[in-house]
Formats: structure tokens, C-alpha cells, sequence
């Protein structure tokens, strides 16, 4: 019998081939023009700096807005954020951002008033009756936006802006004693920011511009007779029950302030598009998120400053209002008369105003009604 000529096939010749085969088939793959696996570049890092303390909550709101874009981008953009005065002190943080010193910030725009004071109408005044979600809607949908870029390049201040954040209305501030006219703060040593230093000047008292860390200390030294900053929980995070028992509530001055975050222009324009709408739909979601964690922690530690600090809380009387809105109207006036942009900015935010708030009023109901009828007597209900 003849035997066969064919030999068996070695299996480490069978692995060969089809090793060999696959290698030739990858090839064939990736010159066919499908995507070659490469490596991950890279992050991107961005300095921020705050202009709060590290202890306020408005640094937590910094951080967590930071913390979003990191989350968001799966750590391709990182963004680190700084204390005030970690670089800079917190009035040179637009100057710092511009130079580049800082790749961007987390702050308020009437920090900047000093550099042109229409830059404070977007945080400084009664804004005709809205409230801050409102002055946000002016500005993404009603020519505010354009109008801030276009006050920034007048200045050449070389960012990129956005406002995000609404506040609740602030308290006239904290004093010794309660402010029952207008009379009462005649020589009155008074901090505020923005446009609400004219109109405080303008209402008789001394008035001193001081970053948030600097308030306290400076009424505890007999520097400063009384202060405003911002709410409940900034308030009692920086001290301010230790050094005043008497806060009013209730004023024009800053009644619909927002946050503001820049970026350096350098930076953000060198950065890929869609890391660009990151951060734009970034700066809204913590936008929103903050102005929810608002509600939870001012409304509980209202409650902590008038049971534990024993804080005495008083609302500001309507006459002080009402002198309040009466100087403003012949504050604006006479800066629109020799600032055309301040001009230009205040009758777009007016305009804006008249159909918003209108609209607002008529249409929501009274808060106060449905307050009293559930609520009215009755202790606040504990909160963990």
C-alpha cells in the first residue's frame, strides 16, 4: 500500500500562519482607513483664583463650577481654583486674567467698577424690579451679553466672560444699632461695592470698598460703624455676628447681583470647541445648582443667626426704600450723561425690565399669602 505523500500539519505551523494572516489582515484594516487606537494627550490645565475667602460658601460655589467642567470633560480640562489673594488680591483679579497671570476667575462684576462703572450695572441697583434670574435672562437673551463684551473690549480687558449664579436680594447690612431713617447714616462709616458706593456717598455716609475677608475685621476694629456682603451664610461664615447683633433686611443697592467667571481670552480660544461648550453648558448647570444649594444653606443659617448668635433682624423701613430708588434714578442719569455705553447698557436692561417684571407680577402668585396661610405662628420646621 502506498503510503500518502501529504505530511500532517504541525499545530505551531497552523498557529503561524494564522498569526501571520491576522497581522497582514490588520494591515489591510488600517490602510482601508479605519482609526488607529493612539494615546489619550495630555489634560489641559487652567489656574483659577476666586476673590472669596476660603471659608465663604462663595468659594464652595467657585470649586463646584470647577469641579463640573473637570467632571464633564472626563479630566481632559482641569481647572484648579484658588482662594483670594492666593496670587492676587481680589480687586486685580480682572487684571491678572487679562495678563495672563491667571488663566481665569470666579468673582463679581463690581469688583471691577473701578475700571469703568457700567460694569456695576449688571451687579449694583434695583435693575428696575428684577431679580437676578431675570438680570441672567437680560443677559443671554436681551443684548446684555453683547453689550459686557462690548464695555470689556472698550477697557481692553482680554477675557472671556460669563455671568452665572443669581443671588437672592441682599440685606442693607449690619450695624450697631437699628437704621430707622435716612438721617441715620449721615457720617456713617459704611462698605459696600459697585455703584452702590455712589449711592450710599450720596445718601451721607462715609463709604469704604474692602473685599469680603476684610469686613469683619475692619468693624471690629471701629473702622468701619457698617457693612454689607452678601447673605446668611456668607455673613455668619465670615464673623459677621461676632462683631453685630443688628442686620436689615431689604434693600435696592444690590437687590439682583450674579457671579461672574472669566477666562483668560489667550487660553480659552486655544482651547478645542467642544471643551468650549463644556464650559458654557458648565457655567449654567452651576448656575442652577447654585442657586438651589442657596435656598438649603441661606435659609438654614438664617435660622442659626437668629437661635444661636442671637441676631436681631430687622426689615428695612420703606421711606429708606423708596430714598433709595429716588437716588439711584439722578445716579444714573448723571453717569449717562458723560458715559454713552453706561447710557446705552442702562435703557437695554430698563427696557428688558418693563416686559419681564410686568409679565412676573401678573403672572405668579403672592408668596406671602400662601406663606401665612400654612406657615403664619408657627415655628420653623427643623431642617438636618
Amino acid at each position: 500500500m502506498k503510503q500518502d505523500s501529504k505530511k500532517p500539519v504541525s499545530t505551531s505551523s497552523t498557529r503561524r500562519r494564522f498569526l501571520g494572516g491576522a497581522a497582514a489582515g490588520a494591515a489591510a484594516t488600517v490602510s482601508m482607513g479605519f482609526p488607529a487606537i493612539v494615546k489619550a494627550q495630555t489634560p489641559t490645565s487652567l489656574r483659577f483664583q476666586s476673590t472669596w475667602p476660603t471659608v465663604d460658601i462663595f468659594h464652595e460655589y467657585a470649586l463646584d463650577f470647577a469641579q463640573k467642567v473637570n467632571d464633564m470633560t472626563g479630566g481632559e480640562l482641569k481647572i484648579e481654583v484658588l482662594p483670594a489673594g492666593a496670587v492676587v488680591p481680589a480687586f486685580a483679579l480682572l487684571d491678572a486674567v487679562t495678563k495672563g497671570t491667571l488663566d481665569g476667575g470666579h468673582g463679581v462684576l463690581g469688583y471691577n467698577y473701578g475700571k469703568q462703572n457700567a460694569l456695576a450695572l449688571y451687579s449694583s441697583g434695583p435693575a428696575y424690579g428684577m431679580d437676578a434670574n431675570m438680570v441672567l435672562a437680560w443677559h443671554k437673551y436681551g443684548g446684555g451679553k453683547e453689550l459686557l463684551d462690548k464695555l470689556y473690549a472698550e477697557i481692553g480687558a482680554n477675557v472671556v466672560t460669563f455671568l452665572s449664579g443669581p443671588m437672592p436680594t441682599q440685606a442693607f447690612g449690619w450695624f450697631k444699632q437699628p437704621i430707622t431713617k435716612t438721617e441715620d447714616l449721615k457720617g456713617l462709616k459704611f462698605r459696600t461695592n459697585g455703584l452702590a458706593i455712589d449711592l450710599f456717598t450720596a445718601m451721607g455716609a462715609a463709604v469704604n470698598a474692602l473685599p469680603g475677608g476684610e469686613i469683619v475685621p475692619a468693624l471690629d476694629r471701629g473702622l468701619l460703624d457698617g457693612a454689607e456682603f452678601n447673605n446668611a451664610s456668607s455673613d455668619r461664615l465670615l464673623g459677621f455676628p461676632d462683631v453685630s447683633k443688628v442686620c436689615m433686611l431689604q434693600s435696592f443697592h444690590q437687590s439682583s447681583e450674579t457671579f461672574e467667571i472669566l477666562f483668560n481670552k489667550n487660553k480659552y480660544n486655544a482651547l478645542p470647541d467642544n471643551m468650549k461648550a463644556i464650559i458654557a453648558n458648565a457655567v449654567e448647570a452651576a448656575s442652577a445648582d447654585m442657586s438651589w444649594k442657596a435656598v438649603d444653606r441661606y435659609s438654614q443659617d438664617y435660622i442659626k443667626l437668629q437661635t444661636e448668635d442671637k441676631v436681631k433682624f430687622y426689615k428695612t423701613p420703606d421711606a429708606i426704600l423708596q430714598e433709595q430708588l429716588t437716588t439711584w434714578d439722578q445716579i444714573v442719569a448723571k453717569k449717562g450723561e458723560t458715559n454713552v455705553l453706561f447710557k446705552e447698557i442702562e435703557q437695554s436692561q430698563r427696557a428688558f425690565a418693563q416686559r419681564a417684571v410686568s409679565w412676573d407680577m401678573d403672572t405668579n402668585n403672592n408668596r406671602r399669602m400662601a406663606y401665612n396661610h400654612y406657615f403664619r405662628g408657627k415655628p420653623a420646621a427643623k431642617t438636618s
